[in-house]
């Protein structure tokens, strides 16, 4: 029987199975790998000092303004004991008011929440009425009045809580009369129940809640200058420890609201899902006192010492950014030349302070000199790499590598467990109640900024459309998963920002005219890729979850609606409370229509840049797309845009053609 016959095919068109264009592939097998990445990365958690739980807590000694730089054996050396007998760690007591109060910090203490219900703005999320959650203890709590109370309370109670006396901020004898005060009542009370090395002494916690004792409505008028420090926390329950939680995943860090869980789970009463702070737990670690105290002098002093370190390096920078855009300044070529370099090397600080924190300069005689010099010679060395290298022989060449050492070197930090970020100008402030570990929206927007520009130098250098649609995925790839990973960047909006940005991107250089359902495609894989990776998150235990796997808690309780809107109110009251924030938001939104319509907005050095590089014009909308959109998607979102807007301009600038060239066309 004959075969029968193969089908027809046109002449000189080979038959080709239908598949999906080259970039939707590659996009498609980003996303997967993607993910696949995320579930390796989820962190295996700390190591803990103790394999079995300690005891339930039954002791809180309470006091305010006490900080590490106030415990010393020879002045306080009933505190001293039992810091040598506790786990310890400097704690942030950051509330709803710019300076924490006693009178807050002990609302904290029994509802878990940040601060003062009655007082606090409703995007804060502090339930109003507070709810009081330390009375569930089996036996109930019991406050008393220093150590005289402690012979008038029930021997059946689950928990005393001792008032201490406060440590007055100012005046050096009143302060040191105060701590002289606080430590023998801290003896009487530690006496009471043994004294302070006995077996028998109950878990006990100590903790300064509050940095001033004044009404919360009078704290800022009546605290005196430098109050805002981080305060002391003891836990006997984990000795020899520092102390950590799933709030901070910092070692000698915890914050207010992890002293509820922890006496809560200690006497195994479930802790609600929706509060803030976790259990504290206890790391190994040479020393841990001299890291608590670390941790206080340097959250105390990188305020003030920023904005010198950065400022003095960024103002040539300033200075190259008037020259270029004053054409007769401009149309100087050895001006010129200085005003690029000194602009390109501009945002290299921003890496070199966020890693500050690799040279104690906080315990200097001349912290601010000392955070200067840090951040110079990081900034010097980069900028010898930016400006020395083979690329600086094209226009391109040197912007983009300073936008690779700004995005590769945040993002590095983030992957290695934020550990330079505590104490360093741009990274997590401790004072402040931020976050505490992974990727900032600050943080995000440098590194969207400085992966879109670094590409856009790249492309200048392939080819093909190909390769160029593998750049950006490749690169899109890289910042999505340390930015996503929980033991990395642990940051939720950035995924839903990453995806389309990139994604865009690389349709937009394969010459696919970018569609609808492509945007929309793309937005619904970063919705569901931080979905997915979230749940990963929630799978592990609490104490162990970023925000990623709070996040599902939060949809699992019904607080989607109000964590949205609250985030919402947040980000409005940031650009409305803060003007210069709002005189910046508009600002660049300006420039980014201005730089989206160069000619109409008759900037023909821009348009001749498009002209010579057809890729630019594709970089910057997403650039666009990643800071607007950044920007709606997270509670700090001006914060986002600054930081996009800042670094765009640093590095774009340089790449565009002389005055003199655009004018001989």
């Amino acid at each position: 029987m004959p075969a029968a016959p193969a089908p027809l095919r046109r002449p000189g068109r080979p038959h080709i199975a239908p598949t999906a264009p080259a970039p939707l592939r590659m996009l498609r097998a980003a996303l997967l790998a993607l993910l696949t990445a995320a579930a390796v990365l989820l962190p295996a958690g700390a190591a803990h000092a103790e394999d079995t739980p300690p005891g339930p807590v039954r002791l809180v000694l309470v006091t305010s303004g006490l900080t590490w730089e106030d415990v010393d054996a020879s002045a306080t050396p009933h505190l001293q004991c039992l810091a040598d007998r506790s786990g310890v760690a400097a704690m942030n007591t950051s509330s709803t008011t710019p300076l924490s109060t006693r009178a807050q910090g002990f609302e904290s203490l029994h509802t878990g929440y940040r601060g003062l219900a009655a007082e606090a703005k409703r995007s804060a999320g502090i339930p109003d009425p507070p709810v009081d959650l330390l009375s569930r203890v089996p036996g109930g709590a019991v406050t008393v009045d220093g150590a005289a109370g402690l012979a008038g309370a029930p021997a059946d109670a689950g928990l005393l809580v001792v008032e201490l006396p406060s440590v007055p901020r100012g005046d050096a004898a009143d302060r040191a009369a105060g701590l002289a005060e606080l430590d023998a009542e801290v003896g009487r009370v530690l006496e009471a129940e043994g004294g302070c090395d006995a077996a028998s002494l109950p878990r006990t916690l100590l903790a300064s809640v509050g940095a001033v004792d004044v009404p919360a409505t009078s704290a800022i008028a009546s605290a005196p200058p430098g109050s805002a420090q981080l305060q002391v926390v003891m836990d006997s329950g984990l000795p020899g420890t520092a102390l950590t939680s799933g709030a901070t995943h910092q070692s000698g860090v915890v914050v207010l609201t992890d002293l509820l869980p922890t006496v809560l789970a200690g006497h195994d009463v479930p802790v609600p899902a929706t509060l803030p702070g976790q259990p504290l737990q206890g790391q190994e670690v040479e020393h841990p006192q001299l890291l608590a105290l670390d941790r206080t002098q340097a959250a105390g002093l990188v305020d003030r010492a920023t904005v010198p370190a950065l400022g003095t390096w960024v103002l040539p920078g300033v200075a190259g950014l008037v020259v270029l855009l004053v054409p007769p300044l401009a149309r100087r070529r050895r001006l010129a030349a200085v005003a690029r370099a000194a602009l390109t090397i501009a945002p290299l600080c921003l890496p070199a302070g966020l890693c500050a924190a690799l040279v104690p300069w906080w315990r200097t005689s001349h912290p601010v000199l000392a955070l200067t010099g840090v951040v110079w010679a990081g900034s010097i060395l980069l900028a010898v790499i930016v400006l020395a290298g083979p690329w600086r022989r094209t226009r391109l060449g040197p912007p983009g590598v300073a936008g690779a050492l700004v995005a590769g070197i945040i993002l590095l930090e983030s992957a290695t467990g934020s550990r330079l970020q505590l104490g360093s100008p741009l990274g997590a402030q401790a004072i402040s109640g931020g976050r505490y570990y992974g990727l900032s929206n600050h943080l995000f927007g440098m590194v969207l900024a400085g992966a879109l520009l670094a590409l856009l130098a790249l492309f200048s250098r392939l080819s093909s459309r190909r390769a160029r649609v593998l750049a950006a995925v490749l690169v899109g790839l890289a910042v999505a998963g340390v930015c996503v990973a929980p033991s990395m960047g642990a940051d939720f909006g950035s995924m839903l920002v990453t995806v389309p940005t990139f994604g865009i991107l690389a349709l937009a250089v394969s010459g696919i005219r970018v569609r609808v359902w492509h945007v929309l495609v793309l937005g619904v894989g970063g919705v569901a890729a931080v979905m997915a990776v979230s749940f990963l998150d929630w799978l592990r235990p609490p104490e162990q979850r970023t925000h990623l796997g709070r996040f599902i808690d939060d949809l699992l309780s019904g607080e989607l609606v109000s964590v949205v809107v609250r985030k919402l109110a947040q980000n409005i009251d940031m650009v409305l409370g803060i003007w210069p924030l709002a005189v910046l938001m508009v600002i660049a939104l300006v420039l980014t229509v201005a730089m989206l319509m160069p000619r109409r907005a008759r900037l023909g050095r821009l348009a001749a840049f498009d002209a010579a590089h057809p890729e630019a014009y594709a970089v910057r909308i997403a650039l666009a797309i990643g800071a607007w959109l950044g920007d709606a998607v997270n509670d700090t979102g001006p914060v986002l845009v600054a930081a996009v807007l800042g670094v765009t301009l640093a590095l774009l600038i340089p790449m565009w053609p002389d005055p003199r060239a655009v004018e001989a066309r």
